[in-house]
């Protein structure tokens, strides 16, 4: 059976699983070649099976030796026209590789926000996880949040406030460069936002943990901002999305507050720009980054998903070289914002045609090698397919 890259606009519709398994092990391999650190023992992945939820996930187990629990909305194969979400495939092969090497790796498959998974999860860790975790990590991405204590429903909108944004964006299945218009948002728009993609649910889960009394002395909380520059403020940090990511700088303060007889923990992290399936369709996001990758690629500084969360964790949450802004945000993100870095880069993006954005001027094939890697695609090393029947991806486990 054999799967090839199929898109609808910046969103890639097809799955390759055994390339997905070679990924996992890609991911793994690194860590392991930067050695072990000493980190969490106990750790909790909310928005687990892809991008920064699955790089954290790969350092924590295969760099400080962690026993893990993931939770993620992810769909198993059907058909072969329906081979299932590439993070079902993730929490499959990243479970085989830990239990290999003795690790606990538990997989939750359900909707994070609904009370009787967030029960589930609470029950597993007293009964089967040895009754606390010491590190819980909040890394749902997701366009609509149904609230399970009214029961209301909201869908986010990536949309500029109080003004109309226009400019170059690219379209991926297509391979075109065209201008998009972005509205602003209404009111409701932006309060729909905040309650999908702010804090709000980060919270409502570390209260839970904390009343079931499963969080440990020191537990640390982290959960994954981005703030950006002033290259993309006016769609981002502008934005809804920013008005969601200071939703969440709020409620880091009030888990602080809860936290503090435990001597805890909650820090925002604002990471870097990488490429994800959710960067790939935030409006004008692409254009930034073929032009950063390039100055940063250049500089020795671009970073996968991967080696940045390891970075994070090796480095600044576990290590001594942390960096923390005046609000006590966790700031990783300093290499792409340095000065010189974001001078550079604007300067390109002035440069930036429909007829050369796909040439050596920027770094669009390694844009589009990364955003095929997220679905098991143009994966290194898997030149040889090992060859899978849906009847043995079926069987899968996850």
């Amino acid at each position: 059976m054999e799967s090839k890259p199929v898109l609808r606009g910046n969103v890639l519709m097809t799955v390759n699983p055994m390339g997905l398994k070679q990924e996992i092990q890609n991911q793994i391999d690194y860590v392991k070649s930067q050695g072990h650190y000493e980190g969490p023992k106990k750790v909790l992945v909310l928005g687990a099976s892809s991008s920064y939820g699955l790089a954290t996930r790969i350092t924590t187990a295969f760099g400080a030796g962690a026993d893990t629990i993931g939770v993620s909305y992810d769909k198993g194969p059907r058909s072969e026209k329906n081979l299932g979400t590439p993070g079902w495939y993730n929490n499959v092969f990243f479970r085989q590789a830990a239990e290999k090497e003795g690790l606990v790796a538990k997989n939750f498959v359900g909707d994070a926000f609904s009370q009787a998974l967030k029960d589930d999860v609470v029950h597993y860790i007293k009964e089967e996880f040895g009754g606390k975790v010491d590190l819980v990590v909040y890394s749902l991405a997701t366009g609509r949040r149904t609230d399970p204590e009214t029961g209301e429903t909201y869908h986010s909108a990536i949309k500029s406030i109080g003004q109309e944004v226009v400019g170059p964006n690219i379209n991926l299945q297509k391979e075109e460069l065209y201008e998009e218009v972005l509205e602003p948002a209404s009111e409701e728009e932006i309060e729909a936002t905040v309650k999908v993609m702010g804090g709000e649910d980060w919270y409502g889960w570390i209260k839970l943990l904390k009343e079931a009394d499963v969080l440990a002395e020191g537990v640390q909380t982290v959960i994954y901002s981005y703030l950006g520059s002033d290259l993309n403020r006016s769609y981002y940090q502008d934005g809804t999305l920013g008005r969601a990511k200071a939703d969440c700088d709020e409620k880091a303060e009030w888990i602080n507050q809860e936290l503090e007889y435990l001597g805890g923990k909650a820090q925002v992290v604002v990471a870097t720009a990488v490429t994800t399936k959710a960067s790939a369709v935030i409006p004008f996001f692409p254009i930034y980054c073929i032009a950063l990758y390039k100055v940063m690629a250049e500089r020795g500084t671009h970073e996968t998903p991967i080696m940045h969360q390891d970075r994070i964790y090796r480095d600044m949450v576990y290590g001594n070289q942390a960096a923390y802004d005046d609000k006590g945000r966790l700031r990783p993100d300093l290499w792409e914002l340095d000065p010189e870095v974001q001078a550079q880069t604007e300067a390109l993006i002035k440069e930036i045609t429909p007829d050369n954005f796909k040439t050596d001027l920027t770094a669009y094939d390694l844009l589009w090698h990364e955003f095929l890697n997220l679905n098991g695609f143009d994966v290194d090393g898997d030149d040889a397919q090992e060859a899978v029947s849906l009847d043995d991806l079926k069987a899968l486990e996850a």
